[in-house]
């Protein structure tokens, strides 16, 4: 056992002091040094670890003492930074400690978004793991359509996710709803065969001048004029039948005065093109069917015991009361068109993207 000097040793509780980041120093110079030999050394790393979260010294300590108490902090570091280089490490590491169970739970979370970010995670860290752990959750019926997407596109990522993909696309097993995000991912693989088969059987959505939709890999790489994608958004878009931006516009969808601080590039194109597997959390899509035949598609406003209300896409509320509801539920797809890109050329898609990634925080 490694003793430490007395005059290294930290106080239990209470924030980093300079004594813990000198103990901090000690023990990574020591070789097979174990934090389990020593309860002040491990105090001190353990407030750093809280202190101070996705800094360089903070992964370090996790990777050389694999501490399991890290483990819950790790998993919700990860899920809120899982677009930065800092979520995929933490992601790495928990599967490193084999913890990667705790973000595999959080892929079948009732948060939406974290389950979209656990998967994208998973995607990134799990490795040879990766089919094993999204091909069932890609599968499910129990799965919303944002995370199977995500888990495609996750998939999508891996030579053997692919050929599980086009195996399912060959036996007409694939589900209609995922059929856009494998195109993306099977028809731009640098796996010839797999592209030549997934092009016999898949193909991008056509655009307003009946010509191809590029794969995203390729629409991401292009620059557009915003002040045009302004004018495609409010006119030939029709986006602002739906969307408020600074006031303006309908309230049907969610207010996107601020989506430019949200969404990268790639994300942004998927929330157009794909809604469904992009739709904003409280924004899903419900149907009512009532006693007398009257069918309702709408964003949920309201649900009570007396009554529910749904907003349609005209931004029009109907409320029904609950004795009157035959069947009540949650739909796949989107309330946004499926088919927007009819409406745009290329150049008019990329244009409207454009402005949207202008739509910024103040100081965002």
């Amino acid at each position: 056992m490694v003793l430490l000097p007395t005059t290294l040793r930290g106080q239990e509780t209470g924030d980093v002091t300079p004594k813990d980041k000198l103990i901090i120093e000690t023990v990574l110079r020591l070789q097979n040094f174990d934090l389990e030999s020593s309860a002040p050394a491990k105090a001190a790393v353990m407030r750093y670890l809280r202190a101070e979260q996705g800094s360089d010294r903070y992964f370090e300590l996790i990777e050389r003492f694999k501490p399991a108490e890290v483990t819950e902090s790790l998993v919700q570091y990860s899920i809120a930074n899982a677009s930065e280089t800092g979520g995929v490490r933490g992601a790495e590491l928990l599967f490193a400690m084999n913890q990667g169970k705790a973000l595999i739970a959080m892929a079948t979370s009732e948060n939406e978004t974290k389950s979209q970010a656990a998967v994208q995670l998973i995607g990134h860290a799990a490795g040879k793991q990766t089919v094993s752990i999204l091909f069932p959750l890609m599968q499910s019926d129990a799965a919303p359509a944002t995370v199977r997407s995500a888990a495609l596109k996750a998939l999508g990522k891996r030579l053997d996710g692919q050929q599980k993909i086009i195996k399912l696309v060959t036996n007409g097993n694939l589900a209609d709803d995922l059929k856009f995000a494998a195109a993306n991912a099977l028809l731009s693989s640098s796996n010839t065969e797999i592209a030549t088969t997934a092009a016999k059987y898949l193909e991008l959505p056509a655009t307003a001048d009946s010509q191809p939709l590029p794969a995203l890999s390729e629409l991401v790489k292009r620059k557009g004029d915003a002040k045009a994608g302004r004018k495609i958004f409010e006119t030939t878009g029709t986006c602002s039948k739906c969307h408020k931006v600074r006031g303006a516009g309908k309230e049907v969808g969610p207010d996107l005065s601020e989506i430019g601080s949200k969404l990268s590039r790639e994300a942004m194109y998927v929330s157009i093109l794909d809604p469904s597997a992009a739709v904003s959390h409280n924004f899903e899509t419900y149907s009512i069917l009532t006693l007398d035949g009257l069918a309702i598609t709408g964003l949920l406003i309201s649900e009570t015991d007396e009554a529910v209300t749904l907003r349609n896409s005209e931004g029009i509320d109907k409320t029904i009361a609950q004795e009157d509801i035959e069947i009540f539920k949650k739909q796949k797809t989107s309330l946004m068109p499926q088919d927007l890109q009819k409406l745009l050329t290329v150049d008019q898609l990329v244009n409207l993207v454009e402005y949207t990634l202008t739509l910024k925080r103040a100081g965002g």
